[in-house]
């Protein structure tokens, strides 16, 4: 096992952009991790030997309808005693999601947002020039080279700009109005620049999922003005193009056109409805309901991506190729 440093060591010299690897890199990814509920899925993805680890949100349960945010502090120092050693020697990618934001399927009116993002910030022990200590909203992207393949990692925040969702939960409207959306103007403003830089692969982190439509609960087609310009944004790129989310509690390969969706729920938090018969006219193969993780590995040799699940022993549920462009 490699030597422990600190998190705060370590996120320092993983924001240094253009980091060259060779040959493979190999990232898994989840969500939903309930810092209260033991967590053995660590011991799997250790045996993986990743380079990487991509948090996609609710990456703690400290959400209060009373708006304290005491609870999410509580969260964070609980789940902070919880990571396993080993992966501090890791790269760590971070977005969130409604249970680590505050707010349940909170939004841009969520009073405390500011405040939170103070908070996420110090418990991932993002550097002081990082560009999320200098902007509302915690986005942003960060650039790896395997093998002369240029990787470029974009994370999304679909929970700070949001605008109202329509509608009650678990029978939420589509909210078509002109000026209603996710990511917010500023976002987009800074997506549209930064998606555009020369890249062999991307890969798009969001916490909920863009391209399932059939669901009831928070996804991206509840804002279909957004979703689509999403979607034209991707499909305009020159760039193999991959994106990942979480937040469902139950784990699944979407694709559309020329772009593959891993959604991956939860650590620990499978989902309560254990029926994998959900379904969708993206949707590749069934849903899995228990503890699972997602991964991929970027082949530059071959110059090419292995995309998939795994469950809680390590063992894959779904997998599928892709081949850079």
């Amino acid at each position: 096992m490699k030597s422990y440093y600190p998190f705060s060591l370590l996120l320092f010299l993983i924001t240094l952009s253009n980091s060259a690897y060779s040959e493979t890199y190999s990232i898994a990814f989840g969500s939903c991790i309930n810092q209260d509920l033991p967590q053995p899925i660590w011991s799997a993805i250790e045996k993986d030997n990743i380079d990487g680890f991509i948090f996609l949100g609710d990456n703690v349960y400290g959400d209060d309808t009373s708006g304290n945010l005491i609870k999410l502090r509580s969260a964070y120092s609980k789940q902070k005693l919880q990571f396993p050693s080993w992966l501090s020697n890791k790269d760590i990618f971070t977005i969130w999601d409604d249970h680590d934001y505050g707010e349940n399927d909170g939004g841009g009116s969520y009073i405390n947002k500011k405040e939170s993002q103070d908070i996420f910030l110090d418990f991932w022990d993002i550097p002081q020039n990082d560009q999320r200590h200098h902007q509302e909203g915690i986005y942003y992207d960060k650039e790896i080279v395997v093998d002369g393949l240029k990787v470029h990692f974009i994370g999304l925040d679909t929970r700070y700009f949001r605008s109202e969702i329509k509608g009650k939960k678990l029978s939420y409207q589509n909210n078509i109005d002109e000026d209603a959306g996710i990511l917010g103007m500023d976002q987009w403003n800074w997506l549209n620049k930064t998606i555009s830089r020369d890249a062999d692969l991307v890969i798009i982190m969001t916490s909920i999922q863009l391209l399932a439509t059939n669901h009831r609960f928070e996804k991206w087609s509840l804002f279909p003005n957004d979703r689509k310009k999403m979607l034209d944004l991707i499909n305009n790129l020159d760039a193999t193009t991959i994106v990942i989310s979480g937040d469902r509690h139950r784990a699944g390969i979407y694709k559309y056109g020329d772009i593959f969706e891993v959604t991956s729920s939860s650590i620990n938090v499978p989902s309560s409805r254990k029926s994998s018969s959900e379904t969708d006219l993206l949707l590749m193969g069934d849903m899995y309901t228990s503890e699972n993780y997602g991964f991929i590995l970027i082949d530059g040799v071959q110059k090419k991506v292995s995309i998939g699940l795994k469950d809680i022993k390590g063992n894959v549920i779904n997998k599928k190729i892709v081949l850079i462009k």
